[in-house]
């Protein structure tokens, strides 16, 4: 698990914690100002208490007579006892806590100014909607009458959602990672009212004695906020804290590009962290973003590398084997919570499901084995229907836990089964082949409940069934589409309805090449569709935004929204061969380059001059779950140079590489995603035509096109056109296609090189022996 930027790896170092310690095993925080029925107010407060106590109960009643408050203190009629201002905000996550006993303000200047006129400290939780241990905490914590009381007499309280404000989430996150060596959501953060942190960590109990030694949340809260009352050092530790974490984030100086050679450093490193037994990263927890499939496949591509194969192949294999797969809807959870891919953390990002099927997809494509094609088409198949947005857009996320018949939430009780639920559902007979296929018992993995995984060979189970191969295949759809059938009748956990531009771009992009090799049209409309509903409104002239709830525009766009959405639009024109995709493409990198380029050392900042500035701009230096803009950067504008010819992207490129170039000499891994940008600089990128009949478009493509599903071919790009296509508005921005005609009146194939291009061919054999060349790494 990649949880450490490099840069906050330096500031441990070079930050002295003087008398603040984080003395728990982890640490948190909340906050409040009154326990006042309807509305946590205060006497103190700046607006007027009559006008603050209109607008939160208009916001109640706003919601509906279907509203049901998510909080333990309601009345006999179920209307909630507390609401704090956050019932204003948009964000699922900040909705949540709308109803704890804190009077929680959001992030802005209201909740500053009033901590600097009350004289106390902030206190900054940052989570997010599905997060498991955000919601332990809101149940121990922030619903906890006695500890809401002392947080709003004695702090003032901040919500962030770290979706909706990924740049405040990353200022101090780094903090805490440099106080306490780790990092983590629910994230606690303890401030002056400058904004300066100065004491921080994760998870709290609520008290001491629970969970472990050491002080619980009650007991930190009043330790910090009497050494911000009485001992004056704090706000000088805070100022001189702050000064360290910007300089710690001030940018590396830019070095040279990087050698090839890092390439085999990298390989070393993921073979020395391989679980030869399970795959994937050695230990526990387990996640899937860990280990560099994508870089290790090309590898294998590249220097003929069968372990390098083997790594990504059986990484794979066991998740999607693993209970960490959902073995009866498609998609995967968040992580493994044991070594053996068996007992997941229930939640399902967007992120890991789009990134996933694209790792499958390229695996089918490298081995051509079927089990990776429908793990793909699992996986996207749960994309569309149980995360689609009503403009075509995806949804951001699933809760981990969901409600039992008495409403309590409960983690993965929605995804698991016991013997006794199979048996009523499917019959004794049919019963006997999910209970031996999925490994489900009596003693269960969680709470006495099974979760559904496949570890045993089918050959095993069709001896033990004594039936054919075809019919066992048959039979486990059957079962599996009953099951899930059965479990849609269930209480679901909740979804979280934002639409986040950057994971979109992700799905976007698994969707569109999904399509291309699949021949799949139902995916090509998906990524289409998808595209539109976030560009048009750009294309009229309107700025992109980072979220949408429930459609409308919330935030300014960060650099790493514009990027993967700019790698998704590069991949729905070598879909649709519609030359305006690559126009808007090149439009967004453009202004990425202008708003938030660093002009000095190279790379890109999170945020441009126009977000609120911080404690310091952050400027990624690492992939964590998702891709870091500036190894999104790297890879996308060396395409855009592979389509254009334009040099000014070979550069750009280049220069964003070598901004980093020591991180990725000492710690490549932590830049895996960049190094697929050095794997294709370091290649002559295939530049594929395929020249179709007038008015037949791409799917005219498609015996050729089928081609692709059978050749593993990273470095390369797409251009489907007829000869109109062709001589006008494709030829004008690529110019390597002049040219091009069809063959025999059929659709006809070139495989270029830098401008060179091999023999026409309208065979797709023919054209397979052309992809097949692979230039070696030197």
């Amino acid at each position: 698990m990649k949880t450490h930027s490099i840069k906050w790896l330096r500031l441990v170092a070079i930050l002295s914690l003087g008398s603040v310690n984080c003395s728990s095993k982890s640490c948190s925080g909340a906050a409040n100002e009154s326990l006042a029925p309807a509305a946590a107010t205060s006497a103190q407060m700046d607006e007027d208490e009559s006008s603050v106590r209109t607008r939160l109960h208009d916001a109640v009643v706003a919601k509906g007579p279907t509203y049901v408050p998510r909080t333990r203190h309601k009345r006999a009629d179920g209307s909630p006892i507390y609401t704090n201002r956050l019932i204003l905000e948009s964000s699922p996550y900040l909705l949540q806590h709308a109803h704890n006993p804190v009077n929680w303000f959001a992030w802005g200047d209201e909740a500053f100014e009033r901590a600097r006129k009350l004289g106390r400290p902030i206190f900054l939780s940052v989570g997010y909607s599905t997060c498991h241990w955000c919601h332990v905490m809101e149940e121990e914590s922030f619903e906890d009458e006695e500890i809401a009381r002392y947080l709003n007499d004695h702090y003032v309280c901040i919500k962030v959602d770290r979706e909706e404000r990924p740049d405040i989430d990353a200022v101090y996150m780094a903090f805490v990672q440099s106080l306490t060596g780790r990092g983590g959501w629910p994230m606690s953060v303890w401030m002056t009212p400058s904004r300066e942190p100065f004491f921080g960590g994760t998870y709290f109990p609520p008290r001491a004695g629970v969970r472990g030694r050491g002080p619980g949340f009650i007991e930190q809260l009043r330790i910090q906020a009497e050494r911000f009352t009485t001992d004056p050092s704090v706000a000088t530790e805070a100022q001189s804290m702050a000064q360290k974490l910007q300089s710690a984030g001030a940018p590396e100086l830019a070095g040279d590009f990087p050698n090839v050679s890092i390439m085999e450093t990298a390989r070393s490193a993921a073979a020395q962290q391989f679980d030869s037994a399970m795959g994937g990263t050695r230990g526990a927890p387990k996640f899937p973003s860990s280990f560099p499939v994508r870089l290790l496949l090309r590898i294998a591509h590249r220097a003929h590398d069968n372990e390098a194969l083997r790594m990504a192949t059986e990484t794979l294999d066991h998740m999607r084997a693993g209970g960490i797969y959902d073995h009866v809807g498609g998609g995967f959870h968040r992580y493994a919570t044991d070594g053996r891919w068996l007992v997941p953390h229930f939640e399902k990002m967007l992120y890991d499901n789009a990134l996933l099927a694209v790792d499958y997809l390229e695996a089918a494509q490298m081995t051509g084995e079927a089990r990776y094609v429908q793990t793909v088409r699992e996986t996207l198949d749960y994309l569309l229907r149980d995360m689609l947005a009503p403009d075509g857009t995806f949804f951001s996320a699933t809760d981990a836990d969901s409600p039992d018949a008495k409403g309590r939430r409960e983690e993965g009780l929605f995804f698991t089964w016991t013997p006794a639920e199979l048996r009523a559902t499917l019959g004794a007979d049919e019963a006997r082949i999910a209970l031996s296929w999925w490994g489900v018992t009596d003693a269960g993995h969680v709470d006495g409940r099974s979760v559904l995984h496949n570890d045993r060979p089918l050959a095993d189970l069709i001896t033990e069934w004594k039936i054919s191969e075809a019919s066992a295949i048959e039979r486990i759809g059957s079962i599996r589409s009953t099951l899930l059938t059965k479990r849609a009748l269930r209480p679901p956990p909740l979804r979280d309805d934002k639409v986040i531009v950057a994971w979109n771009g992700l799905t976007i992009s698994a969707f569109a090449r999904a399509a291309i090799v699949l021949g799949d049209l139902l995916y090509a409309e998906a990524a289409i569709r998808a595209a539109k509903s976030l560009v048009d409104p750009w294309r009229q002239g309107h700025e992109l935004p980072h979220v949408l709830v429930a459609g409308k525009r919330q935030g300014r766009g960060f650099s790493d929204d514009y990027v993967l959405l700019a790698a998704a639009l590069v991949d729905v024109f070598e879909l649709t061969d519609d030359p305006l995709w690559l126009d808007d493409a090149i439009k967004m990198m453009d202004l990425v380059e202008r708003d938030f380029a660093d002009p000095v050392h190279g790379g890109y900042y999170l945020t441009a001059k126009h977000h609120e500035a911080l404690l310091l701009r952050d400027k990624p230096d690492y992939d964590g779950p998702v891709p870091s803009v500036n190894s999104a950067a790297a890879l996308v504008w060396l395409r855009l140079y592979t389509l254009t010819d334009q040099d000014r992207f070979r550069q750009r490129s280049e220069t964003t590489m070598r901004a980093f170039s020591k991180t990725l000499s000492t710690h490549p891994l932590g830049l895996d995603q960049m190094l697929l940008g050095l794997d294709w600089a370091t290649d002559a990128a295939k530049e594929i035509v395929i020249v179709v009949p007038e008015g037949r478009g791409v799917m005219a493509a498609r015996p050729l096109l089928d081609v692709l599903q059978r050749r593993f071919v990273p470095n390369s790009v797409l251009v489907v056109g007829s000869e109109a296509d062709i001589e006008g508005e494709l030829g004008k921005r690529i110019p390597w296609v002049a040219d091009k005609k069809l063959r025999a009146r059929k659709a006809t194939a070139y495989v270029c090189e830098r401008g060179t291009c091999q023999f026409p061919t309208t065979e797709p054999s023919v054209f397979a022996t052309q992809l097949a060349s692979v230039r070696p790494y030197r």
